[in-house]
């Protein structure tokens, strides 16, 4: 499966990504025409069922286009990304009426969608959120400030974490609701493409039927579906990178010569390769058996994608890095693509779940698995 088996109109999309993508990435991000072209093409609804306008499509191939996607550009893999997670979060979690309504929009792309939960006080620890969802009236009122939100810049719609008298929980904010105000993020280690934003909200209100399940569902069942469908796609997506990147040095390093021997001609360059092959293999598999998983809707698939998600991160940090070291000068340059893949590596490792925190649940995992009886240090 590929990008055009899914979507035959994105293969002029993706060839001007792999020429441009260094451009929108020391620029000022996508296109809005971009995110246009890649809206009619299909890809921001893939896995959305067909009754409500998106793809269908199984959760490997959203996988496969994610990872060809993130080969040639994280930022627009993030496009894919985001989309997914605001999808995902209202067809699991909205009401019937809320489907029928926000879903065929969100799908087509005649609605951008953006998702708002990370804070200045609340990264990591989400329950810490301080943004208020206050009912009043009919309606709700917002109020809070987000953090590093995706194609916040441009988004129309906005899923929105915070607080509320039922406990935390979501909704819909129109992004062009008076009170919400735009500070585009110009300045970022990584995903420099992804029109970033910090997004204010003062005293925005929103009608009532624009809240996303029930009261105290906010984190644990909406934002939980949102965070799982992109670790899902993030995984895929630096599957790609490292797979990017290994083609790339390998390509170098056969081509570059020190005097009349080339470079693959040492020992230590080709274990180098080996090493990065190993790692993208091995991300790859593990991607493989969560989308396995996932469509056999095993219990054991949320585990499986925060595994392939650590994995594939840290195989595209390392790929990334031993690329551009392999590389050398020319892995330095600003527009090249093993040193923006290391950047925006880095990111990966932090967003969706930093590392620490994939550590800290895959090891929950295998206590369960092989110290069952164990718990606290007791037997």
């Amino acid at each position: 499966m590929t990008v055009t088996d899914v979507a035959p109109d994105f293969s002029a999309l993706l060839a001007r990504a792999a020429a441009e993508a260094s451009g929108w990435d020391a620029g000022t991000g996508l296109p809005r025409d971009v995110i246009g072209e890649a809206a009619k093409a299909g890809l921001l609804g893939l896995d959305v069922p067909t009754t409500y306008g998106g793809g269908g499509v199984s959760a490997r191939a959203v996988g496969q286009v994610a990872a060809e996607l993130g080969a040639v550009c994280s930022s627009l893999r993030a496009l894919l990304t985001v989309s997914g997670m605001v999808n995902a979060a209202v067809h699991r979690w909205g009401t019937a009426a809320q489907r029928q309504s926000w879903l065929p929009r969100l799908a087509s792309g005649d609605v951008l969608a953006g998702f708002a939960a990370t804070e200045p006080g609340a990264g990591t620890e989400l329950a810490a959120v301080a943004t208020r969802i206050e009912p009043r009236d009919g309606e709700v009122r917002v109020s809070g400030h987000k953090v590093w939100v995706t194609f916040g810049q441009d988004a129309d719609v906005l899923l929105v974490l915070g607080r509320a008298p039922g406990g935390l929980t979501t909704v819909l904010v129109p992004a062009d609701a008076p009170g919400v105000r735009r500070e585009p993020v110009t300045d970022a280690l990584g995903l420099r493409g992804a029109r970033l934003a910090h997004i204010g909200f003062d005293d925005v209100r929103v009608p009532a039927d624009h809240v996303i399940g029930p009261p105290g569902f906010g984190l644990t069942h909406t934002v939980g579906t949102a965070l799982d469908h992109g670790r899902h796609t993030v995984a895929w997506g630096c599957v790609g990178m490292a797979e990017g990147c290994l083609a790339e040095a390998a390509g170098h390093v056969a081509r570059r010569r020190q005097g009349n021997t080339p470079l693959s001609g040492h020992a230590t360059v080709r274990a180098a390769l080996g090493r990065a092959h190993v790692r993208a293999e091995g991300a790859r598999s593990l991607c493989e058996r969560a989308a396995a998983l996932r469509e056999s809707k095993d219990r054991q698939a949320i585990t499986a994608t925060i595994m392939a998600k650590y994995a594939a991160a840290t195989a595209a940090a390392a790929v990334s890095r031993d690329t551009v070291q392999l590389l050398g000068a020319a892995g330095c340059t600003t527009n090249g693509r093993a040193g923006r893949f290391f950047r925006d590596a880095k990111i990966m490792q932090i967003i969706e779940g930093a590392d620490e925190v994939a550590e800290l649940a895959i090891g929950d995992r295998v206590i369960s698995q092989y110290a069952p009886h164990v718990r606290d240090g007791q037997r």
